[in-house]
């Protein structure tokens, strides 16, 4: 399979017409009908619905779309690799989600950079779980997870950045002039919860014996969006505390405090390109500093948790 045929691919998939594909790729219209046609001869499935003006992803086609992406991202990667000379140059790839730790990931892209001007970054957003999947596929070098690890599969840094839940609350709301709140305070409220098992799991068991009694009306994964849910509906998020302000709400903090670690990760033997390990090189050191200006460790951030 010619990785030019799934560029040909995507780009028909992008424009959702096979003339203006054609155009864009500088080929003749007959010539990419002719190589959408061998495509799906070679893979023994209908790739397209074709009509007068458009052509639509058949169900296979859908399916075939992710992988293309996936085979022409690894080929992209791979020949960046390959090309790195002594002057690091190329790009890294980095998956992160909604952290205060972000800012200090960005901190390290900037001074990083500052050394290497001729690296560049790609950065993808997600949850953790998105994260992971895509490091495991190749298709991420580095990922910002919040989450416990799994030493076997990877290597990683804990960042020394505490990352505490917070309720986001209407500023009109009661809610928003208590000083903290405690679950009693939060269960007549509508309640919107992440998307992910595990942090949903462990903001349920905080509520303890009031969990009964929770009004869960929404799950999701990004603040921006779940914070215009409580807007109307006058609830609760909960949400990492970041270092932004959303227009009529307010972060209260929680009590009992609910605390989480983010840790920067990378999958265990895997050959990492030059690039990319002079870049961990970097972090490590950068982190270093970090500490010793904050004159504290780690585990007095994350009060002892193991990550």
């Amino acid at each position: 399979m010619d990785i030019r045929v799934l560029q040909y691919f995507l780009a028909v998939v992008r424009e959702e017409n096979i003339t203006k594909a054609a155009q864009l790729l500088h080929i003749t219209q007959p010539t990419l009908s002719r190589q959408l046609m061998g495509l799906e001869q070679e893979l023994g499935v209908k790739l397209f619905s074709r009509n007068n003006h458009s052509v639509t992803l058949t169900e296979e086609g859908m399916l075939f779309r992710r992988r293309a992406e996936e085979i022409v991202t690894l080929s992209e990667m791979t020949k960046r690799e390959l090309k790195q000379e002594a002057m690091l140059t190329g790009e890294i790839s980095i998956g992160s989600g909604e952290y205060h730790g972000s800012c200090h990931l960005s901190g390290i892209l900037a001074a990083f950079r500052t050394e290497h001007p001729n690296v560049t970054y790609s950065i993808y957003s997600g949850n953790s779980d998105n994260i992971k999947e895509r490091i495991e596929r190749g298709t991420l070098d580095i990922g910002l997870l919040l989450e416990s690890v799994e030493i076997s599969k990877y290597d990683f840094l804990h960042f020394p950045v505490p990352e505490t839940w917070n309720a986001l609350v209407r500023s009109d709301s009661p809610l928003a002039q208590k000083p903290y709140l405690t679950p009693q305070d939060i269960v007549p409220y509508p309640a919107v919860f992440s998307r992910r098992d595990q942090i949903r799991s462990e903001i349920v068991n905080w509520f303890g014996d009031s969990a009964d009694r929770l009004n869960i009306i929404a799950h999701g994964d990004l603040q921006y969006n779940m914070a215009s849910v409580i807007r109307r509906e006058n609830g609760v998020l909960f949400t990492l505390k970041l270092d932004l302000q959303h227009n009529g709400l307010k972060f209260v903090p929680l009590q009992p405090p609910i605390r989480a670690a983010t840790v920067l990760v990378w999958k265990k033997n895997r050959v990492l390109s030059p690039l990319t390990n002079a870049f961990l090189d970097f972090a490590k050191k950068y982190i270093s500093g970090m500490e010793k200006d904050k004159k504290i460790g780690i585990g007095h951030y994350f009060d002892g948790l193991v990550y």
